[in-house]
């Protein structure tokens, strides 16, 4: 069945929307819409598992845990956020649908 990662966005987004779009065999493939959207100050995503995401449209800053820089992304950027990499979404454009394509591997 044939989709599209810039359809289906819902006119409302109260909260990011996580979608699932494919899992098989330790991996992980989801789509992240962002409009505006932020993790909680003071809040930091741990994930046990690699996570590799590329921003497919608009624009977001990544804040890390610790001595790392921030990290500006624009269209077409990619980042390898390895498991235990704490980090947070400090900012994605408020007037745009920020379009993440995220997958986590499970070595």
């Amino acid at each position: 069945m044939k989709n599209n990662l810039f359809e289906h966005m819902p006119d409302e987004l109260p909260e990011e929307l996580f979608e699932t779009l494919q899992e098989s065999g330790g991996v992980k493939i989801e789509r992240i819409v962002s409009r505006g959207h932020t993790t909680p100050i003071g809040e930091w995503y741990d994930q046990s598992r690699d996570e590799w995401v590329v921003l497919l449209r608009g624009s977001a800053v990544l804040e890390f845990d610790g001595e790392r820089a921030s990290v500006t992304l624009h269209a077409g950027d990619y980042i390898m956020l390895p498991a235990g990499c704490r980090h947070r979404v400090a900012w994605t454009q408020p007037d745009v649908d920020t379009i993440w394509l995220a997958v986590h591997i499970n070595l």
